[in-house]
């Protein structure tokens, strides 16, 4: 599960929403091209249209503002005229209209985010890496140690199946991973894979 393109179509309003719901999103080994944040950092709108093109997944934030918005309607249709699944993720079920009324979507918790984002991991989770029959697939975050002068890298190895990474979140449990050359460990939420904290070895 490496080298796949998520691109997310949003209204311009709803840039700090997007935000914060692909933030740990982002930290896993696929590229997330988020529509605003690529034309705001210069890219020109034909090349935002070439990120579009290679996306194996595209998410549609449907909200009140994306229902007038002209970008988000067009770029779900374009995604869907050239047979790429779309994933809804929506504010309201009104918001999912046409092609996309009948596609299994994540409903948007604004005051949980954490739900939302722990769902919209479970549907990207499964169309990018569909469960096999006896297996779950290996999911990970690979990072730098923040440890001074120490900057190896870090892997979160994410083996667990969603229902059991939920399981954990509600007993307050974390995941964790340490570094192989320090001995740092790092804690993160099961629910949403956002970090928590770390603890230093102690030599």
């Amino acid at each position: 599960m490496t080298g796949e393109q998520v691109f997310v179509s949003h209204a311009p309003g709803d840039l700090e929403l997007v935000q914060e719901l692909f933030s740990t999103v982002k930290n896993f080994p696929f590229g997330v091209h988020i529509a605003l944040e690529e034309v705001e950092s210069g890219r020109s709108r034909k090349r935002l249209e070439g990120r579009l093109a290679n996306s194996d997944i595209v998410v549609a934030v449907l909200t009140d503002r994306a229902s007038n918005s002209q970008w988000v309607n067009q770029e779900t249709g374009y995604a869907l005229a050239k047979g790429i699944p779309v994933l809804p993720l929506y504010d309201d079920e009104h918001h999912r209209g046409g092609f996309i009324s009948d596609v299994e979507g994540v409903k948007i918790d604004r005051e949980n985010p954490s739900v939302t984002i722990f769902n919209l991991l479970c549907r990207l989770r499964s169309e990018l890496a569909p469960l096999g029959a006896l297996s779950v697939p290996n999911w990970y975050i690979r990072f730098p140690c923040t440890i001074p002068n120490c900057d190896h890298p870090v892997t979160l190895a994410i083996e667990r199946d969603q229902t059991k990474l939920w399981k954990l979140h509600r007993h307050g449990q974390l995941l964790s991973a340490t570094c192989e050359n320090c001995g740092s460990t790092y804690y993160f939420n099961p629910g949403t894979i956002g970090y928590v904290r770390r603890e230093d070895s102690v030599r």
